[in-house]
């Protein structure tokens, strides 16, 4: 039977148009990022980074469906030569050449970059392999933290459900919706289990699975390959070889879908236990980050909990795992990656560690726990714990505005001024007396809704300031300044208002929307101090003022 003409164009014009319209409405989405402040200009560019992922992925998939159609096309066009020359004629246009060079993909002789297919060629021909074979999600994007929590079926106790509750239950309301904590059920083999688990997850923690904030994947069979086949190395038995080479393709497959959905990724265990407040300080940790110099954070020491890593990096960070996937433990390819960007083979050991240490960063006190006893590898006894998880905190970290610090205190060792601005450490004060002051030029000035200041510490109990008061410094207005104060405000001769005074060792205030943009903030000690003194948080919260409709 001979092919008609007209039969063939609308069949070529469906496979063509149909695809690339779909894919037309997709890259129309907008990433609905939080609104960010001025001082957070590295947290945008790292948000336009992932903005960049998904338009790239977009470009992926169009350059994917470009070639398929391109193939259909010569398919097509050696079919029809056969039969109906007149066919072939038709496509003999500019047209046709147009569409004939669509793809680089096509010539024979083009540069072909590496992809998942040259480190897994088993998942060649299998589409099904990049995609969760079982997902309850709400498809929530462009938040600050994904969370990635792989698990697995276990012989005794599971600590799923009480890590997620612990995680949920560590957030307040504000910060769940920044946050998006993924459950990776790695269990290919038995979608009975998954089943279960997404049950379970469902009847615990149904509001949140609805609002986005948790969801649950899990990952094809065909994503592996036949660990059969797999080398022992190490002197590891058999079984060892296939759990580690297995986690490898796990966390690497749960980090490709989580790289597009957020600014940060943290990986977790499914035993730990969370430290209240947690997401705040790993999100004020890494902000404060030079975020040119950092590619890992460690808010544990055990394993790879507590890894905070920039989406934008995950890419790179996989394709090295997956190169040497059947070689390594992942945990000793997280080092060589380190070791690999920055240590010179012609520098000592000692040097490599060094420079390593300021691309792997560690908060103390840890923020998890670990609480498991039995590992995912069946038989082994995993009994590690955190030494520092549980201590009381030293200093609370912030997010403060930009500013120019100054002080007539002198800073005892390395705990100054500047540490204790951005949340590092403590600012520690020989004995202060009176007439001493912190001074805080904001650059430039904002409105603020709130001010704290927190002397003393857990450690050091008696190091607090307990004759000081809290000035600010409104911008010059042409209105009197009767009007920028509240009445319980008095003014000083230099136009500073006393806000309020330490008590117990600790002063804050909140503003009225009303109030001016202050300029600078400034602490007076009062009288002479018996003791040393500690500033252990500061926090200058700035009031966001929303823009009237035009």
């Amino acid at each position: 039977m001979r092919a008609r003409p007209k039969n063939v164009l609308i069949l070529i014009l469906c496979v063509c148009v149909i695809p690339l319209f779909w894919i037309s409405l997709i890259t129309k989405q907008n990433v609905p990022f939080p609104r960010t402040d001025s001082s957070g200009l590295e947290d945008v560019q790292d948000r336009l980074q992932v903005a960049e992922h998904v338009n790239r992925r977009r470009e992926e998939d169009l350059r994917t469906l470009r070639s398929h159609f391109i193939q259909i096309l010569r398919s097509v066009l050696q079919e029809t030569n056969q039969t109906n020359r007149s066919i072939a004629d038709l496509f003999q246009t500019n047209q046709a050449l147009q569409l004939s060079n669509m793809s680089d993909i096509s010539s024979d002789n083009s540069l072909q970059l590496p992809s998942l297919f040259t480190y897994l060629p088993h998942i060649v021909g299998k589409p099904q392999s990049l995609r969760p074979s079982f997902q309850l999600s709400q498809n929530r994007y462009g938040v600050s933290i994904v969370i990635g929590i792989p698990t697995i079926r276990r012989d005794k106790t599971s600590y799923l459900q009480q890590t997620v509750a612990s995680l949920i239950q560590g957030m307040s309301v504000e910060e769940q919706k920044e946050c998006l904590i993924v459950v990776f059920v790695a269990e290919p083999n038995d979608p009975e289990y998954v089943q279960e688990v997404g049950r379970e997850l469902s009847k615990q923690f149904p509001q949140h699975l609805q609002s986005g904030l948790l969801e649950l994947i899990s990952p094809p069979a065909e994503f592996y390959p036949d660990f059969n086949n797999i080398k022992q190395t190490y002197g590891d038995t058999k079984e060892r070889v296939k759990w580690r080479t297995k986690q490898n393709l796990d966390f690497s497959f749960l980090m490709m879908y989580a790289r597009m959905k957020a600014v940060y990724y943290v990986q977790l265990e499914d035993d730990v236990i969370a430290k209240p407040g947690y997401f705040s300080i790993m999100k004020t940790f890494a902000e404060q980050q030079s975020s040119s110099t950092w590619v890992l954070l460690e808010f544990s020491t055990l394993g790879f909990i507590g890894k905070m890593f920039k989406s934008r990096d995950l890419p790179m960070m996989v394709e090295f795992f997956l190169m040497f996937y059947q070689d390594k433990p992942i945990d000793w390819l997280l080092d060589y990656f380190l070791a690999v960007k920055v240590c010179n083979p012609e520098k000592d050991h000692k040097h490599c560690n060094r420079m390593k240490g300021e691309m792997r960063r560690r908060y103390k006190p840890s923020l998890f726990q670990h609480v498991g006893t039995h590992s995912s590898l069946k038989g082994k006894v995993q009994k590690l714990k955190e030494k520092d998880f549980g201590k009381l905190m030293l200093h609370r970290a912030h997010v403060n505005p930009r500013a120019n610090l100054k002080t007539s205190l002198k800073a005892y060792q390395k705990f100054t001024l500047h540490k204790a601005y951005i949340g590092e450490d403590v600012f520690w004060a020989t004995t202060p007396a009176k007439g001493d002051y912190i001074q805080i030029k904001l650059d430039p000035p904002i409105h603020v809704e709130e001010i704290l200041i927190r002397t003393g510490n857990p450690d050091h109990k008696d190091d607090v300031l307990v004759n000081g008061s809290l000035l600010v410094l409104p911008v010059e207005s042409s209105r009197p300044v009767s009007t920028l104060q509240d009445s319980t405000f008095t003014v000083t001769s230099s136009g500073f208002l006393v806000v309020t005074s330490f008590k117990e060792g600790l002063a804050h205030v909140q503003f009225s929307e009303n109030m001016e943009k202050i300029s600078c903030v400034k602490v007076v000690v009062e009288a002479d101090n018996e003791n040393w003194m500690i500033i252990s948080e500061i926090h200058i919260k700035e009031r966001k003022i929303s823009t009237p409709p035009s």
